[in-house]
């Protein structure tokens, strides 16, 4: 048996928390793409920091983060006041000797060979407390625009960035340009070989000869979902809908007790979502950025109804400075304009090659190159990034 054969594998631990859903999805993504791209090749593990090592109360940070996101103001006023060069450095010192004893567990609890972050609170107390002989350190950014300084932690090796306008904070900010790499955010493979749209409308049971609106709400069913649906209703346009509640299974009941004009299709938390966006030809959706990041490769027209002021209002500014869509917060300005589009087709295909200019479904996969690059099992000059 050769040395190599007898080589350990090495291990990634993926860092994250359930304080949103795009943090989880953006590592299994990377998992996704590491397992296409290099099987068998590699260990990993994902560790859920806050829930699991985070001292009190910050380890109720996964539970709280849905009912804060109810409350925009607060939840506002938290993102803004933590978010500065000055102020976030002041807090981190803070909190560091609160937190040194369970940062030192988790390095102790979880060896690695790469640490690969999806979240920005971690890095700046992690890398304290791993000093100088540390395994490599990758961040990757899951916020599109209005990007937390806590992402660009200088010491990292490699930080990963959604869009030249989050490259261009990490300049303001300090960060080495060599270390960071615009990709674009990690989503999920299925996204790279999608369905056409006939396809996708027979396996889903869809219509065929209708344009087809999809509605989504984020996995927590958050945004005015119920009045936009209401109120597209009453305009009695031509089209076909598709209304996704995620998990809030009330906002799903009222859905489905409403007397429908024309196909509509109420879905509670879906898997495929992938098969949704390939079959419609419109969505309407919260500013999140995984959810705008797969419109775009599934070339979609954007319509965004609700945001979280602070994190994702440059989520709006993107899509609508790109043109690949409109901001409509008013329910009946979303009717008015999906019923415009659908008698101007012109307008409508104008906004889908405009999405489909902004999408990289080539993201997750360079990443993992990227990761795997880091511990030397790939060639990381023949990496080709967006900057």
């Amino acid at each position: 048996m050769t040395p190599q054969a007898c080589e350990k594998p090495p291990h990634i631990v993926f860092l994250f928390s359930d304080t949103g859903g795009g943090h989880r999805s953006a590592a299994q993504a990377i998992i996704e793409a590491l397992d296409v791209e290099f099987p068998e090749q590699y260990t990993w593990e994902m560790v859920d920091f806050f829930r699991y090592y985070a001292p009190p109360p910050f380890n109720t940070a996964a539970d709280a983060y849905a009912p804060m996101a109810q409350v925009p103001d607060l939840w506002e006023f938290g993102f803004l006041a933590s978010n500065g060069k000055y102020r976030s450095s002041f807090i981190q010192r803070v909190l560091w000797p609160y937190v040194k004893g369970s940062v030192a567990k988790l390095i102790e609890d979880h060896p690695a060979d790469l640490l690969l972050s999806v979240h920005p609170i971690i890095n700046t107390p992690l890398l304290r407390g791993l000093g100088t002989h540390r395994p490599k350190y990758m961040t990757v950014i899951t916020d599109m625009v209005s990007t937390h300084t806590w992402w660009y932690e200088k010491s990292v090796d490699v930080l990963i960035v959604p869009t030249y306008e989050a490259y261009r904070r990490g300049l303001e900010l300090g960060v080495d340009p060599h270390k960071m790499h615009v990709v674009g955010l990690p989503i999920a493979d299925k996204f790279t070989h999608l369905m056409s749209k006939q396809e996708a409308r027979e396996a889903l049971g869809l219509p065929q000869d209708l344009p087809l609106a999809l509605l989504v709400s984020g996995g927590d069913g958050m945004g005015p979902l119920e009045e936009t649906v209401k109120a597209i209703v009453d305009q009695k346009t031509r089209i076909g809908l598709v209304a996704v509640a995620g998990k809030n299974e009330a906002l799903k009941a009222r859905l489905e007790s409403l007397e429908y004009p024309c196909p509509a299709f109420i879905k509670g938390f879906v898997t495929n979502m992938s098969d949704y966006m390939a079959a419609s030809d419109v969505i309407i959706t919260k500013a999140g950025p995984g959810t705008i990041s797969e419109a775009f490769i599934a070339g979609l027209p954007i319509i965004l109804y609700s945001k979280m002021p602070g994190q994702e209002d440059g989520n709006v500014d993107y899509v609508v400075n790109h043109e690949a869509g409109l901001w409509l917060p008013d329910p009946q300005d979303v009717a008015a304009t999906l019923k415009r589009w659908m008698d101007n087709p012109a307008e409508l295909e104008k906004y889908r090659q405009n999405s489909v200019s902004q999408a990289r479904p080539d993201s997750s996969r360079i990443i993992a190159r990227t990761a795997m690059g880091l511990l030397g099992k790939f060639p990381l000059e023949t990496i080709k990034y967006y900057n």
